[in-house]
């Protein structure tokens, strides 16, 4: 469970103060992988930092009841200057996982050879995200929060990552912003649409797209 206990948060959009979400209570059950829906800049990846706890709200709180990823799609907790095992070996002591096993999974998974013990700054940004991909799938989470991303690289590697992806949702949740209805459609059941600083949740998927599309015909 998630929960938003009169939750705001206001950022700065071309000078202009924008209330992402507003006073808002609100709870994400588990059970059902949940589909983030709402125009473009509304906050939607705001949003799932502030879930991921990466970003602290103005006001209320959030109580997450289950073990939590970052958002899959953003890769800017890496440290630069550190390769990219000593990154793994840094996420492995925050979570409390095996260090040795995570190293070696992330090492197999992300395809990355030299590379995985070479500075993360000398990465591309695809290299990046097999890197924060391969960590976000070598962890068990209860939530697992994707921004825009399932899979990256050539067509064997995003095989390989869609099974494994979906292997992990067999227990556990999504939260994911995606503007491909059909993607969402593949991974989600229910829906939330966020739209002027208010979070709507629908538990049929299909319910959430179409009242996002009348919400877009509004403009």
């Amino acid at each position: 469970m998630i929960k938003l206990e009169r939750a705001t948060k206001t950022v700065r959009m071309k000078g202009v103060s924008k209330a992402i979400i507003d006073d808002v209570s609100f709870m994400i059950p588990r059970g059902k992988s949940v589909g983030l829906l709402g125009r473009n800049g509304a906050g939607k990846s705001t949003l799932l930092q502030i879930i991921a706890g990466t970003l602290e709200l103005d006001k209320g709180r959030v109580i997450r009841r289950g073990k939590v990823s970052w958002p899959l799609g953003f890769q800017g907790s890496f440290q630069g200057s550190l390769t990219g095992e000593q990154n793994v070996r840094f996420v492995a002591r925050i979570y409390g996982v095996d260090t040795k096993e995570l190293v070696e999974y992330v090492a197999d998974f992300a395809e990355l050879g030299a590379f995985y013990h070479a500075p993360v700054r000398t990465y591309s940004s695809g290299m990046k995200a097999r890197l924060a991909f391969g960590v976000s799938m070598g962890i068990k989470f209860d939530y697992y929060l994707v921004d825009e991303i399932t899979a990256v690289g050539d067509t064997n590697f995003k095989l390989k990552s869609q099974e494994v992806f979906k292997g992990r949702l067999s227990d556990s949740d999504v939260i994911m912003v995606s503007h491909s209805s059909s993607t969402l459609r593949d991974y989600c059941q229910s829906g939330i649409v966020l739209e002027g600083g208010k979070l709507t949740y629908y538990d049929n998927l299909e319910d959430a797209i179409t009242v996002h599309e009348n919400n877009m015909k509004r403009r």
